[in-house]
């Protein structure tokens, strides 16, 4: 196992107010000083519009709010070279919907991760689960306070217990016994405390009901509320709980017995306050708190406790270690703590026993134990690399990829041709049809007609409609075709994109060179050179591109064809130089950005360059097709086409998201043609690795085909999948798929390991 030497910790910090914004600094430190050689530092979370001096060791900053706050965390911790981070967790800390802000921060990370769990909800909302059953599956291990807590993630969240590091709360040294009630002033008298932040499920009020009968037993008695009202609750409500309380204690004539410190102490001013404590006190309100720094202090401090029975209090007063009371019962903490105020050698006792509990709480023990949980991560993390790494090293061979399923097709198809559109699996009628789509559709059937299918009435018949609507979509007067239609069956245009006009001759062509049907193949024919001279004025590569790949399906039944051969060279040599023009070693690509279906390019510089003869078509095919291959490989050797959103523009950022299934059917069938070119096992391996993330092989770690239907997810964000399945996405799918098996089917691919 390799070395820990820089480790980040994630989450609030001081003098950020806040008990995680503690926990994080005391961890760092104790950290840093167990372990002198390893680098600690902190990326610190700020909540909107705050700005806090942080000490060096914060070497980052994350905007609560901001998304791309986080993505640049993870770019500063992927940089650094961390060994592991360590993720302080409260659902409140971080933006989004129950902190889901910090999701794709986490899942950007190369590292291990192990996230402390500051809250565990019983019954939690639905976003609340979804977040934590995401925080749980990105996280190598997951640390939590008390046995309670790790109960619960077991049992709400399913999360494995040999996952779970039960981990007790750190707490400094304990405090000097000698003079802290002089140095308070309180000097002969008997002091009750509770410490914390301020808010309304503390339960002060219920001591304060409580404390006439004390005061009545013990008269010097004072009781200290030490802490600021949290800054959420200020935020919100003002003080409005402090003055209620000020506003009780006036009421049941004990204010001169309360005192409110409303700041937020320093740990030697809080050492002074719980040396000066006869009896610590908290009456929260909260069932299920499975953490409470507070209480953990109070224990390690020797401290006789009286506590309502929240999950932390009973977990870590147990064995006599404290005293329990019930929920909101002002007489039985005026009993419990008249009790201990009345028996000096049971309250001694006490805190006796709650001392030694606490001696495995000090801030190195804790730290070790840290250390060990971050060890056993590492270890884990490369373990599961390198079987992800043997599992991603096999073939995806003919028995595991799924068989071609038109039913999504057929109930996006209606008499008239295939709809664009979907909400879910339902088709979109307001948004009608396009020649896009219905030429993709065209093109799948002719390749699974050319496989052969035992639905060949239910292929031939869909075949039959789709070629319709590409007939219909050809506007002669103009020798173009066009592209949308309404629901209504109303064409919005007189021409279409040049990239449609592409599409439609690339479906054409492979009817022309595929079809057994005669029928289908004169109608194609007529149209393909009907169709074909209107390219020599376009200027879209990618229309040029679907062009050539159509030229090139074409010429399997018409080799002779000079006239298309003719078009073809002359495509095939503009597609050359605008790669000799813009291109260069660190960009070797034939535009100023990677967009969409980009390697469909290098695919017709192959298919052009082969029949053609030239070397230099060739050569450059391959070269702009590796380049782009190794671009969009993740960290973890999945392939991660460039998204959608912003694409990647030469000198900028490649863009992430949104990922589209037509990258992945384009690097499909590119790779593929490669592969026949070459005969070299490589490709082969970049395509499967590419259909892959059709199956789930992306950073969700989800599938986004549905094999059961035949259906497609419209693409990945960030931290979901799109759930519409339109026909772009559906056709994409299956035609990487029916190029798969086809593949799949020829010794080349079948036998590679």
């Amino acid at each position: 196992m390799e070395d820990i030497r820089t480790i980040a910790i994630l989450g609030n910090h001081t003098p950020r107010q806040c008990g995680i914004a503690t926990f994080t600094a005391d961890l760092a430190r104790a950290l840093a000083e167990g372990s002198p050689e390893v680098d600690c530092l902190v990326l610190a979370m700020n909540d909107p519009g705050a700005h806090y001096a942080y000490p060096p060791r914060v070497r980052f900053e994350i905007e609560e709010s901001d998304p791309a706050s986080y993505r640049r965390a993870a770019d500063f911790l992927n940089v650094n070279d961390v060994a592991v981070v360590s993720v302080q967790h409260e659902y409140g800390i971080f933006g989004g919907k129950a902190g889901s802000h910090l999701l794709p921060l986490l899942r950007d990370l190369r590292m291990p991760i192990v996230t402390t769990l500051h809250t565990v909800v019983q019954d939690p909302s639905a976003p609340q689960r979804a977040a934590m059953d995401e925080i749980t599956r990105l996280s190598e291990r997951l640390v939590v306070m008390s046995a309670q807590g790790a109960d619960l993630l077991h049992e709400v969240h399913g999360v494995r217990r040999d996952k779970i590091d039960l981990v007790p709360h750190g707490i400094p040294d304990a405090p000097a016994i000698a003079c802290g009630k002089r140095q308070l002033g309180v000097e002969g008298r008997d002091v009750l405390l509770t410490f914390g932040l301020l808010s309304p499920d503390k339960g002060i009020e219920y001591v304060i009901d409580a404390l006439p009968e004390i005061v009545a037993a013990h008269p010097e008695t004072v009781y200290v509320v030490l802490g600021a009202t949290h800054p959420h609750v200020r935020q919100g409500q003002g003080e409005t709980y402090r003055l209620m309380l000020q506003l009780r204690a006036q009421e049941l004539g004990v204010d001169s017995n309360v005192i409110f410190h409303d700041r937020f102490v320093s740990q030697r001013e809080l050492s002074d306050f719980l040396s000066a404590a006869d009896v610590y006190v908290t009456p929260y309100l909260n069932p299920a708190q499975i953490t409470s720094g507070t209480l953990a202090y109070a224990v390690g401090a020797g401290k006789a406790v009286v506590s309502t029975p929240y999950l932390h209090a009973r977990e870590l007063l147990a064995d006599g270690r404290g005293i329990l009371v019930p929920w909101r019962d002002p007489k039985a903490i005026a009993t419990e703590v008249v009790g201990l105020l009345d028996d000096d050698v049971k309250r001694r006792e006490i805190g006796a026993r709650a001392a030694a509990h606490g001696l495995q709480m000090r801030w190195p023990a804790v730290a070790s134990r840290y250390m060990e949980s971050f060890a056993r991560a590492r270890g884990e993390h490369s373990e599961r690399r390198r079987t992800v790494f043997r599992a991603r090293t096999l073939a995806v061979r003919p028995a595991v990829l799924p068989e071609v399923n038109l039913d999504h097709v057929r109930q996006m198809t209606d008499g008239t041709g295939m709809l664009q559109h979907a909400i879910y699996g339902v088709p979109r009628y307001e948004d009608g049809y396009c020649t896009d789509d219905n030429a993709r559709a065209l093109l799948l059937m002719a390749l699974i007609e050319d496989a052969g299918t035992s639905d060949r009435a239910t292929v031939r018949g869909l075949a039959a409609r789709y070629l319709a609507f590409v007939s219909h979509a050809f506007n002669h007067a103009h020798g173009r075709f066009r592209n949308f239609m309404s629901y209504s069956r109303e064409w919005l245009e007189e021409c279409g994109s040049e990239d449609s006009h592409g599409r439609a001759l690339w479906a054409l062509g492979t009817v022309v060179g595929r079809s057994p049907d005669p029928g289908k193949q004169n109608l194609a024919g007529r149209l393909f050179q009907s169709a074909l001279p209107a390219v020599a004025g376009f200027t879209s590569p990618r229309a040029w591109a679907f062009t050539l790949l159509g030229i090139d399906e074409y010429l399997r039944a018409f080799q002779g064809d000079v006239g298309v051969q003719a078009v073809g060279g002359d495509l095939g040599r503009r597609l050359l130089e605008l790669h000799r023009t813009t291109g260069d070693d660190a960009w070797p690509w034939f535009e100023e950005s990677l967009a969409y279906s980009n390697a469909q390019l290098s695919q017709a510089l192959l298919a052009s360059g082969s029949w053609l003869g030239d070397e230099e078509m060739v050569a450059t095919g391959l070269r702009s097709l590796r380049w782009l291959v190794d671009l969009q490989v993740s960290e973890t050797g999945d392939f991660e086409p460039v998204g959608s959103d912003g694409f990647y523009p030469r000198g900028g950022s490649k863009a992430r998201f949104d990922q589209q299934p037509i990258e992945a059917a384009a690097t499909v069938a590119g790779c593929l043609a490669a592969a026949r070119l070459t005969s070299d096992p490589a490709w082969e391996r970049a395509a499967r690795r590419a259909f892959a993330w059709f199956l789930g092989r992306n950073h969700l770690q989800q599938s986004v085909c549905d094999p059961a239907t035949g259906g497609c997810r419209d693409g990945i964000h960030a931290d979901r999948l799109n759930q519409n399945q339109g026909a772009e996405s559906t056709l994409a799918f299956l035609l990487a798929l029916s190029e798969m098996r086809a593949a799949a089917s020829t010794a080349s691919i079948a036998g590679a390991a």
